[in-house]
C-alpha cells in the first residue's frame, strides 16, 4: 500500500517540472533551503503553506494540520483523499507551495 501511495506522490511531483522528489526513506521536496511538501510513513503527503494561506486551505478542504513521524508539521496541510481525487488542482497546490518556500530567505 505505502509503495502504490509513493507511486501517487511521484505522479504528483511529476506534474510540477521545476521540481523533483528527493529522499529515498522518507521522501520530500525542497527548494531555497527548505522543505514543502512530504510523504510519510503512513502514506500521507503534506503541502507546505504560510499561516494564513494554511489556514484558509484547511477550511476550504477541511482539512488538517499536517503529522509526520508523530510530529506537527507547522505550515503543512494533510492532502486528504479528496483532495486527490483531482490530481491535478493538488499538483497546482505543490508548485503554489514551491513560490512559496522561493519567497522565503534562502537558508
Amino acid at each position: 500500500m505505502w509503495k502504490e501511495q509513493l507511486k501517487v506522490y511521484d505522479e504528483l511531483v511529476s506534474k510540477c517540472p521545476r521540481f523533483e522528489r528527493k529522499g529515498k526513506t522518507m521522501p520530500f521536496t525542497s527548494a531555497n533551503g527548505y522543505m514543502f511538501s512530504l510523504f510519510n510513513k503512513a502514506g500521507e503527503i503534506g503541502i507546505r503553506f504560510s499561516k494564513e494561506v494554511q489556514k484558509k486551505y484547511m477550511e476550504e478542504y477541511n482539512t488538517t494540520i499536517y503529522k509526520s513521524y508523530n510530529s506537527v508539521m507547522q505550515g503543512y496541510i494533510l492532502i486528504t483523499n479528496e483532495m486527490m481525487e483531482d490530481a491535478d488542482n493538488v499538483a497546482k497546490l505543490l508548485d503554489e507551495s514551491y513560490d512559496y518556500v522561493m519567497s522565503l530567505e534562502p537558508k
